[in-house]
């Protein structure tokens, strides 16, 4: 379903933006233009983690978790199949990345006192 969609995606209206002299409708053509881009990028990501998943079922690791190699669960696969990490391992993870946001971000640098 998703390669169909894809492809409907792809082969979708374009519309060259020197046909329309309203800027309005250019720029509406444009901000669509981008959202299909979006939802393109999107559904390539989703394709690409749906395959790493069918060859991980094909050699055996489906199921086992990249960063501490116990079992994801059953409720967690159920989910979300494409997951490769378990709850606890993604939980750190999100952490981390909030941790590292928030060192990222302007109160770090001074602009946001506390």
């Amino acid at each position: 379903e998703l390669l169909t969609e894809a492809e409907k995606t792809a082969s979708g209206r374009t519309v060259p933006q020197d046909e329309s002299p309203d800027f309005t409708d250019q720029a509406s053509m444009g901000t669509d233009s981008s959202f299909v881009f979006r939802i393109k990028e999107r559904q390539s990501r989703l394709i690409r983690k749906i395959k790493d998943a069918l060859m991980r079922l094909e050699d055996g690791t489906f199921g086992i978790c990249e960063e501490c190699g116990e079992e994801i669960s059953n409720q967690r696969l159920e989910a979300r199949p494409i997951a490769t990490l378990c709850i606890k391992c993604k939980e750190k993870q999100e952490t981390e990345e909030k941790v590292i946001g928030f060192r990222g971000s302007s109160y770090e640098s001074g602009w946001i006192v506390p």
